[in-house]
Parts: C-alpha cells; structure tokens; sequence
C-alpha cells in the first residue's frame, strides 16, 4: 500500500473522502465516473473499491452509475498483521481502530450529520418548489375533510338528540378514513430515523451496527461476528453509543484484509446499484452503464441492442443520454414482455422500440446503425458455439462505417473469437494489479470523460488500435474489460467499424447526419427489406405502435 500512515475521511479543508464499492473489473468505469459527476480529486482505486475526494452533496452522489454502494470513509490504513500476533494482540489491534484516533469518528459522525441535514433540506425545498400546486391541493384537502367532519359530528349530536341514529350518512366512516389515512400519511413523513440522529446534539443518543468483511488472514481466525463485537464493545465505551441491530441510525462498515483496513458509513440505505426504475431485474445495472458509458453515444443517434433480452442495456442508456432514438430486438417473446415492463416502470415506453427478431436476420438497412450494445447470451440454456460469427455478420452490416459496437462476451465466446483469427484485445481491467497496489490519483486538474486512467499500461492499452480485425470483417478491435459477472467472468468488448480505406476518424460522419437517421421510422426499408417477414413486431399496450 502506498499509503505508510492511516488516512483520515473528514478534512473540511479540501472537502470529504468518500469511498465506493464496485464490482471488479468497473472500477476505472468508476473513477472515471466519479470525476466527471462529481469534480473528485485524489481518485484512487484498490480492488473493488474507489476513493475520492469531492465537495459534492448526497443529491449527487446518488446518480452514480457504476458504484454498488456508497460510503463515507472514516480511516483507511496497513492491515492487521495476523500471521505475527497472538490472537489476544489481534483482538487489541481491533480495538485500536476506534480507541488510537477517536477524532477521526467524532468529525466523521458531524460529517455525516451535516450531510444528512443538507439533503433533507434540499429535498423539502426542491418539493416546494417543484408542486406548489400539488401541496395546494394537499393542504386544501385536509380542512376540507376537516370541515366535513365537523359537520358531521354537529350532525351526529342533533340525531342524537332527535333519537335518529339510524340516519347517520353512509359517508362518515368513509370521511372518518380519509382523515385518518391524511394524518398517517403526515405521521410517516416526520419518522425519519437518519434525520432524526442527525439532529441529535447528544451523540450518547445515536444507534449503531456494525457490519464486517474479513477476507485473508483474520477471515481465518475470527468470524465477522467476532470481529463486529469487538468493534462495537469499543464504540459503546468510547462513545457511549447504543447497540440496535434491527434499525440503528447509523451504521458502521469495516471491511479488513491481508492489504488494508478499512472503515466507513454507509451513506444510502439501499445500495445504489439497485434502480428504482428497473422492475425485472436481468443484466446488473452497473454492467449495462458502464457497456452503454464507452459506446460513444451521442445526440441524434440510432442506438441498436439486438439482443435486448429483458431490455437493462436500453434502460440504462436512455436514463443517461435521453436525446437519443433507442430500439431493441429479441427472438423471445417472454423476455420482451419483461422488457417492456421495464421501460413503462422506466417511464419510456414511447422511446423506445422493441421488435421480436432474431439476431441474424435484422429488418434494418445497412449501415443504418450509428452504436449496437449488446450482452451476448451464454450459459447452458444458449449454446452460441460458432453462430457467434453470424451474429457478428449482421451486427457489423447494419452499423454504419466509423460506428461504435459494445458487447459482452463469455469467456468462451471471447476464446472462440480469438480462435477464429480475431486480433487479442489487450485488457484494459485492473487484472494485472494486486491488492496491496494502491494506485496513485488520477490528474486533479483534469475532467473524467477524457481518456486519462489510473495506470500506464490501461492508458497503453486504451489508445492503441490493433491492425487486425475480427473474422466477420470490418470490425476492428479497440479496447476489452475484464468483469465479473458474480459465479463467473466476461468480458466488455468495444469494437469500431473501419472505412473501405481502413479507420479513420476524418471519414466518420456524426450521428445523426446520415439521411436515413430522420426518417428510419417511416423508412420503407424496414417493411420492404428482404429480411422483413421473419420480423415479428411486439404487440402489447406497453409498447408504441412499431416501425416495423
């Protein structure tokens, strides 16, 4: 580890240290991320996790993309040396995490306060602002239902008195409902548990878990339980915290390995890789972002998945670049209805266009395409084998010269390209570095989206173009990642379609220049292309009316 000393989280000075866990092989999908969404400065990386350091509010933490979770970092330092000390010593080492630096948790708690605060101020505001209108109407409701109330109840008093009970109006249970569901609607919004902590001045008051991931050497000799008893034994006596396993305001994450220890506070309850827009859940969301991040997509393009599935990769897209005409093809009609369950959750049932066609058989006119992102199926249930090289075929002839294509690819397909005669791509993951490299940050001064990487050999990789192209042709390797899939690994592949005269970037046309991107709904090449009657449109309430 670079670092010789423990790294504080909380320097007000420069703004926060915040840490973000990723799946491995997306972390410099996410360092490069979080420099462009959020101005971060002294962006570094260990496996399957990203520092930074940025003066960004939660608001804008949240719309990362590529990060599973998101935490405020407490300390990071060397790791314990387990194989050396007695395991009386290791339960002292432990414990030093709280007592050796206990400023380090008081400015990380204050921290953490105030950024609680701050959001839920920004988000009462921005409802204020946002449906003044719509609360109008709330508040209106509410002394209407009040008025009815009271009306009844006199009313009530006056049968009573007249002895006609049997006269009540069948209206004022219901009323009675609408008054009490109000008052509950009201009660849920003020029981807030994090913002109640936060506006704790008494830190004696505060409840706490904590959560551990030991790995190496301490996985080996004590269990995370252990390791979370001890930790939290710690934080009682040194803090007066109370322990509340099922729903503390805070929580406590301790992640210790053979290379580091590190602890921070979970800033979201929910992780962030879990949309809200995505009702079936297919691809993991980080996946399809980071394919849909380097597909160099643009205004005004056509953006193709042909193998859309339950429609992930679309989603993604078209929640990040929203200027853009989106459309999806699949053989199975099972999994477009799933995928248009995604889209009308998404809120883009309109905007994109899904077709029930195989793969190979694409009801499009060539070079019609401007960027194809793909996630090759594979697994027992999809035996590609060589129907890969067709597959290819008719992706590589309705993407137009100089366009973009990403898929992911199983490591079998990936071996049976390369087989075929297809360039080796060089990896441009984080494979070859080690858990005990902590790489150095990134350049401050300049701006994610630029081709600026952690290391020299993933910057090496990036920018050279290999000569050779794949066997279906024209498609020319450009740069491949290495991820992990959960159970097993793939690989992100982007590739570029060279010109008769070889790739250049003065013969690409931008997207959306070509005359048959404005009219391709109404182009009579998608009913009367000689492909056209093995294309089957989706037919469901979900989906707009198909081109096809």
């Amino acid at each position: 580890m670079a670092a010789a000393g423990p790294e504080s989280g909380c320097d007000p000075a420069c703004g926060a240290r915040f840490f973000c866990t990723a799946g491995r092989g997306l972390e410099s999908f996410l360092m490069r991320e979080v420099q462009a969404r959020l101005e971060a400065t002294q962006v570094e990386y260990i496996s399957g996790k990203v520092f930074f350091t940025t003066c960004s509010d939660l608001a804008s933490m949240k719309k990362l993309k590529s990060a599973e979770r998101l935490f405020l970092l407490i300390k990071k330092q060397l790791p314990i040396a387990v194989p050396s000390l007695s395991k009386g010593k290791i339960l002292n080492e432990l414990q030093k995490l709280v007592n050796d630096d206990p400023g380090s948790w008081l400015k990380a708690i204050s921290l953490w306060k105030e950024l609680l605060v701050h959001d839920t101020k920004r988000e009462k505001v921005s409802q204020r602002d946002t449906n003044p209108l719509k609360r109008k109407v709330g508040e209106n409701e509410i002394v209407v239902a009040k008025k009815l109330k009271l009306e009844e109840i006199q009313m009530v008093e006056k049968r009573h008195r007249e002895g006609q009970w049997d006269r009540v109006p069948k209206y004022s249970l219901e009323q009675g409902d609408a008054i009490t569901k109000t008052e509950e609607l009201h009660k849920q919004g003020s029981q807030n548990d994090l913002v109640k902590a936060a506006n704790t001045e008494d830190l004696e008051d505060l409840t706490f878990r904590v959560s551990c991931r030991c790995s190496g050497n301490i996985g080996k000799a004590f269990t995370t339980q252990e390791v979370g008893r001890v930790v939290g034994i710690a934080l009682m006596r040194k803090f007066g915290w109370k322990a509340n396993l099922r729903n503390p305001h805070l929580e406590i994450f301790i992640h210790l390995s053979d290379t580091y220890s590190v602890v921070g506070i979970p800033l979201f309850r929910v992780p962030l890789a879990s949309r809200t827009y995505i009702q079936t859940a297919g691809l993991r969301s980080t996946i399809a972002w980071a394919m849909a991040s380097i597909a160099e997509i643009k205004a005004g393009a056509l953006v193709l998945d042909p193998m859309c599935g339950l429609g992930t990769i679309l989603v993604e897209a078209a929640e990040e670049w929203p200027d853009v005409y989106y459309m999806g093809a699949d053989v199975s009609n099972s999994q477009l209805l799933g995928a248009c369950d995604n889209l009308k959750a998404a809120g883009l049932a309109g905007k994109i266009d899904l077709l029930q066609v195989s793969v190979t058989e694409l009801p499009l006119p060539s070079q019609s395409v401007d960027v194809i992102i793909s996630d090759i199926p594979f697994g027992k249930k999809f035996k590609l084998g060589k129907d890969i090289k067709s597959i290819l075929q008719e992706m590589e002839r309705v993407l137009r010269d100089g366009g973009a294509m990403v898929l992911l690819l199983s490591e079998d397909h990936h071996r049976h390209l390369r087989d075929c005669g297809g360039s080796s791509i060089p990896l441009t993951s984080q494979d070859s570095i080690t858990d005990s490299e902590m790489k150095m940050p990134l350049n401050p001064d300049k701006r994610a989206g630029t081709s600026d990487m952690a290391s020299p050999s993933h910057q090496a990789s990036s920018s050279q173009c290999p000569s050779r192209v794949l066997p279906c042709g024209s498609l020319v390797p450009v740069e491949c990642f290495k991820v992990s899939l959960g159970k097993t690994d793939a690989f992100i592949c982007k590739y570029k379609k060279a010109h008769a005269s070889g790739l250049s970037p003065a013969g690409c046309h931008e997207p959306g220049a070509q005359p048959e991107m404005a009219a391709l709904q109404q182009s009579p090449c998608l009913q009367d292309s000689p492909r056209a009657p093995s294309a089957l449109p989706l037919q469901m309430d979900v989906c707009r009316e198909h081109t096809c």
